[in-house]
């Protein structure tokens, strides 16, 4: 039985451990523990792992935020994987940061990169996990923080926070999503933050397309 991980953010060192580059940091992670390391390939770094009998195709797509969807169709199809396999991690402005939250399908939320891959692959019906990057930033100011790298505060409260998205990983992969969801979300929460000023914001677009 064949998973595709996806990962997403911006390929470029000016891009490296940046809050959008969650879902890199999140399958790098993933890679140091399976002792794997990821490869060039075509759209994106590739790497494989098994645990407990299934297979993980983890991919961190090269064609940048906006045109994820072109790395995953490709991968999806390459390695006959259904989108019932597919699991997405991105970076979200609405959560506080560090909670963690998975859903089986749903909408874009305003998110470039789910936005793509549902246009692309027609459907919304894949699984996704959402990590809370907060919203702490001055109006006007979204793209620089989305695109901003982070504190050392915040990395010291997101430590923990990444084991916990790769436990997931291996629990979608071997009970499913729903049993995932039943073990994982309520614990991963953290307090809603409260600013009415920051109500309702959502991605902006701040990724560059590269085809």
């Amino acid at each position: 039985m064949k998973y595709l991980i996806v990962g997403l953010g911006n390929i470029g060192d000016e891009y490296s451990d940046t809050r959008h580059n969650i879902g890199f940091t999140i399958l790098d992670a993933y890679a140091d523990e399976a002792g794997v390391s990821f490869t060039d390939r075509r759209y994106g770094s590739v790497a494989e792992t098994k645990y407990r009998g299934r297979t993980f195709i983890l991919l961190k797509p090269s064609t940048y935020m906006n045109l994820s969807g072109n790395a995953v169709r490709y991968w999806l199809s390459r390695e006959n994987i259904s989108p019932e396999n597919l699991l997405v991690i991105v970076d979200d402005l609405a959560l506080p940061l560090g909670s963690i939250r998975m859903k089986p399908k749903g909408s874009d939320g305003g998110h470039n990169g789910l936005a793509h891959i549902n246009s692309v692959l027609g459907t919304d019906g894949y699984a996704r996990i959402r990590i809370g990057i907060g919203n702490g930033f001055k109006k006007g100011n979204q793209v620089n923080y989305v695109l901003g790298r982070w504190s050392d505060e915040e990395k010291e409260q997101l430590k923990g926070r990444i084991g916990i998205v790769v436990e997931m990983i291996k629990s979608f992969g071997t009970a499913g999503t729903e049993l995932t969801m039943t073990a994982f979300n309520r614990a991963s929460k953290v307090p809603q933050q409260k600013d009415p000023e920051k109500e309702g914001k959502k991605d902006s677009s701040p990724d560059e397309p590269r085809s």
